[in-house]
């Protein structure tokens, strides 16, 4: 069974910090990629963070040296971490997975095609 459910987004000030959880099912959990990708109002998705099963990561480059990204294989969880957050990362927050081999798993090559599992998202909003 398919089960991603997000949490941790809010509101928040300009610099703060905020983490994200994605909780999973075992399955899902196990996929070769996870990542977590964001919509902003009136663009298209893109990825914030990516992770395969063997630990490897890559990052968008709007949140390079900001976000970090890291699974607890205890509790089937996805994390990430935002530091110094900016108007710009106001977005709808997406965790996916992909549950067939063969898609690309890399930020600045992998889009939301080659994930096949999708949460419903959560909302961040930074504001003053």
């Amino acid at each position: 069974q398919v089960h991603l459910v997000e949490s941790g987004g809010g509101s928040v000030q300009p610099a703060g910090s905020l983490r994200l959880s994605c909780a999973a099912s075992e399955s899902t959990y196990r996929s070769d990629c996870m990542a977590w990708f964001r919509q902003r109002l009136g663009r298209d998705f893109d990825g914030a963070g990516i992770i395969n099963k063997y630990g490897a990561i890559s990052y968008g480059e709007s949140v390079k040296g900001r976000f970090t990204i890291s699974k607890d294989k205890t509790e089937n969880t996805l994390f990430l971490q935002m530091n110094d957050l900016t108007p710009e990362d106001t977005a709808k927050y997406y965790c996916v997975a992909e549950l067939r081999d063969g898609g690309n798993c890399h930020a600045w090559l992998a889009g939301p095609a080659d994930f096949q599992a999708w949460g419903q998202g959560t909302q961040v909003t930074v504001s003053s």
